[in-house]
């Protein structure tokens, strides 16, 4: 089979997204993105950590990159001698799947398209969706979403969910503390009462990513069954608003609603007593997502203490009656998008969600 410098075709569209893309987050996230970044470019473990000059150096280099890149457009994709949208994973998989290789596109924050090719791990069917846990990275761009879900089909990246936790594990902040020892003592990694063993957390990595990796599936799951989102609508929010908190609101309202579909991730956690998970998911709530979800943080103390599952059931069933709601205000008022003001929508969203959430005076 020819493929036609297909990784490298891959590889210069990642690139094109990047260099249009990269100014959706702000400069703390674009570094913290590029670190991970660089570490998988230079085949690094997540817990090696690059010499500063090096790594500032590098990261001028790429921006400097990008700039030569913004104006060119997405290429095809070419496989014995036959061309492929790049938007189109599909018939592309129909020539990887002897290889072992998957390859996925779609859209992330911002609309901000995503693509990438890696190795296949396993292939299986959850909820009725088609479900792909991925392994090694081949070519992939700077967003790196671990867990996707694009036309019915749900990817879970385990290289960039590598990164994410270890980072995650070791840059917690003070009010995660109490969930990340609860999560690392089911893995024996009891720790000092603010940083885990490093060996220790090293030597059982994999296992914990294995053991947390299904987790990520659920919430794609509950994504996919949770149909109280209009997903149009939130296509065409997501254009108008990008970029700002009103995005940034109706992307984590979308993202707690999945997470507390009764098969969701955090129903899953639940139904499967999988007290690890329940630590994590505690101290990887942040931002908006935290905000929209304060029963948690009541309710986990709790039941760390006593082990009582349904003090968690009762804070899940909390939480999403609230978002049910402010997702119902959300697309009443967005719903007749194309024939309203934009900037009046803006201030009747500011007033009726932002504002009672404290995020704007």
């Amino acid at each position: 089979m020819v493929f036609d410098n297909f990784g490298s075709l891959i590889q210069h569209n990642c690139n094109i997204s990047d260099a249009r893309g990269s100014r959706v987050y702000s400069l703390c996230t674009l570094f913290l993105r590029l670190r991970s970044y660089y570490k998988w470019e230079k085949g690094l473990k997540p817990w090696d950590e690059p010499e500063p000059p090096e790594l500032l150096d590098w990261i001028e280099a790429k921006e400097s990159f990008w700039e030569t890149l913004e104006q060119d457009d997405f290429v095809e994709l070419s496989i014995n001698g036959r061309s492929f949208d790049p938007f189109h994973p599909e018939p592309v998989n129909r020539y990887l799947s002897e290889n072992a290789l998957l390859y996925g596109a779609g859209y992330g924050r911002s609309l901000k398209p995503v693509f990438f090719l890696a190795e296949k791990l396993e292939e299986k069917t959850v909820e009725g969706c088609k479900t792909f846990i991925l392994g090694r990275e081949l070519h992939r761009e700077l967003a790196a979403p671990f867990a996707m879900l694009q036309d019915s089909v749900i990817y879970v990246r385990q290289e960039p969910f590598r990164f994410y936790l270890w980072d995650q594990i070791n840059d917690i902040r003070p009010s995660g503390k109490g969930g990340l020892q609860y999560a690392l003592e089911n893995y024996g990694l009891a720790g000092n009462g603010s940083k885990p063993d490093r060996e220790g957390l090293i030597a059982s990595f994999d296992t914990i990513v294995d053991q947390e990796t299904d987790v990520f599936v659920y919430h794609e799951v509950g994504e996919m069954l949770e149909d109280t989102i209009d997903r149009e609508l939130f296509r065409k929010i997501i254009a108008e608003f990008g970029g700002g908190p009103i995005e940034l609101l109706i992307r984590a309202i979308k993202d707690i609603l999945a997470d507390t579909h009764a098969k969701g991730m955090l129903s899953h956690i639940i139904n499967n007593r999988k007290k690890s998970s329940m630590g994590f998911y505690v101290t990887f709530l942040d931002g908006l997502r935290k905000v929209l979800f304060p029963e948690i943080h009541d309710a986990f103390p709790r039941f760390a203490e006593h082990g009582d599952w349904a003090i968690i059931d009762r804070a899940l069933q909390e939480c999403r009656r609230h978002n049910l709601a402010r997702a119902d205000i959300f697309f009443t008022i967005c719903r007749d998008l194309e024939g309203q003001d934009r900037e009046k929508v803006r201030a009747q969203l500011e007033k009726e969600l932002l504002v009672p959430l404290g995020l704007k005076k």
